[in-house]
C-alpha cells in the first residue's frame, strides 16, 4: 500500500513535491514515474487487445509520450494558469498549446486505431467516467427520451476530451463535475426532473495509482 501511495503521489502531484516529501534522487523519481506511466499504458493496451506487434509497440510509445507530454505541460503551465485563472482570455491562450498536444495525440492514435479503439483509450485515460456518469443519469431518469439520452452522452464525451488532458485525477473529476452541472441545467430547462432519488453520479476521485 505504501508503494502504491508513493507512485500515486509522483504521478498526480509532480516530481518536485514527491522529491521534497521523500528525499528521492532524480533518478529514483524518474524510475518511479516511468513505472507509473508504463503501468497505465499497459492497462490501456490490455483493453485494446491488439495482436499486431508493430502496432502494439507504436501505440505503446504514443500513449507513453502523451503522458510525458502532459506532465511536462502541466509542470510548465499550471503556475501560470493559477495566476490568471480569472482572466478567461489569458487562460485560453495558455491552454491553446495543450489543445494542440491533445489533437496531435488523437491524430497519432487514429493512424493505427479505429474510432472505437480510440474511444477505449480516451475512456481508460479518464477512468471510465463517461460510462459511470451516464449510467447514473439513466438510473435517476429512467424514462428519458432518446434525444435527451444522446444529449447527456454528447456532453459527457465533450467533458472526456478536456479531462484527458488533466494533470491529476482530481482535475479530471472536476471536469466531469462541471459537466454534471451542465447536464442538470439542460434537463431542468427541458422540464425533466429526477424520478428516483439522485445518487452520487460522478465517480470517486480515487483513481488507480497506475
Amino acid at each position: 500500500m505504501k508503494t502504491l501511495l508513493l507512485v500515486a503521489a509522483l504521478a498526480l502531484f509532480g516530481a518536485s513535491a514527491f522529491a521534497a516529501e521523500t528525499n528521492a534522487t532524480p533518478e529514483m523519481i524518474e524510475a518511479k514515474y516511468t513505472r507509473a506511466i508504463e503501468g497505465r499504458t499497459a492497462d490501456i493496451l490490455k483493453v485494446l487487445a491488439l495482436t499486431n506487434t508493430a502496432q502494439t509497440l507504436k501505440i505503446h510509445d504514443t500513449i507513453l509520450a502523451q503522458y510525458r507530454g502532459l506532465k511536462a505541460w502541466h509542470d510548465a503551465n499550471d503556475p501560470q494558469l493559477k495566476a490568471v485563472r480569472k482572466d478567461t482570455n489569458a487562460v485560453a491562450q495558455i491552454r491553446a498549446s495543450l489543445h494542440a498536444l491533445h489533437e496531435a495525440f488523437i491524430a497519432n492514435l487514429s493512424e493505427s486505431l479505429t474510432p472505437a479503439q480510440v474511444d477505449k483509450v480516451k475512456d481508460k485515460m479518464t477512468y471510465g467516467k463517461v460510462q459511470f456518469t451516464y449510467a447514473g443519469y439513466v438510473a435517476t431518469y429512467p424514462n428519458l427520451a432518446v434525444e435527451h439520452q444522446q444529449k447527456i452522452l454528447e456532453l459527457l464525451q465533450q467533458a472526456r476530451e478536456e479531462a484527458m488532458d488533466g494533470g491529476s485525477a482530481e482535475e479530471k473529476t472536476a471536469v466531469f463535475t462541471k459537466c454534471k452541472g451542465k447536464i442538470n441545467n439542460y434537463l431542468s430547462k427541458q422540464g425533466i426532473h429526477p424520478e428516483k432519488k439522485p445518487k452520487a453520479i460522478v465517480a470517486s476521485t480515487n483513481a488507480p495509482a497506475k
